[in-house]
């Protein structure tokens, strides 16, 4: 199936602790269905410390459905994607304003 959400789109959270909340894609894992965005889901990792590293309490952010993220279109609402055909190129675009991505 074609991604409909790619690095970095603008994405807003639908579900969750975070509902509401915007953001950027930074990785996207099509397998697992997926995404990490910048500053959403966040969840304190304990790290050992190291030569290379200070260790402690880090804030990290950690994947979070795909279902429970949509697109940002142009007017800052959250849209649907789909697809279509322009000039022989598959293209994604926002249901609500048509508009291509």
């Amino acid at each position: 199936m074609a991604a409909k959400l790619k690095k970095g789109d603008k994405v807003v959270v639908l579900a969750g602790k975070d509902k509401g909340k915007e953001g950027e894609i930074s990785s996207v894992n099509p397998a697992a269905g997926k995404a990490v965005v910048e500053g959403i889901n966040i969840a304190i990792r304990h790290t050992r410390q190291s030569q290379a590293s200070q260790g402690g309490r880090i804030p990290q952010a950690m994947p979070i459905d795909l279902s429970n993220l949509a697109l940002l279109d142009s007017n800052g609402k959250a849209t649907r994607v789909g697809f279509r055909v322009e000039d022989g190129k598959k293209v994604r675009y926002a249901k609500s304003t048509g508009e291509v991505v």
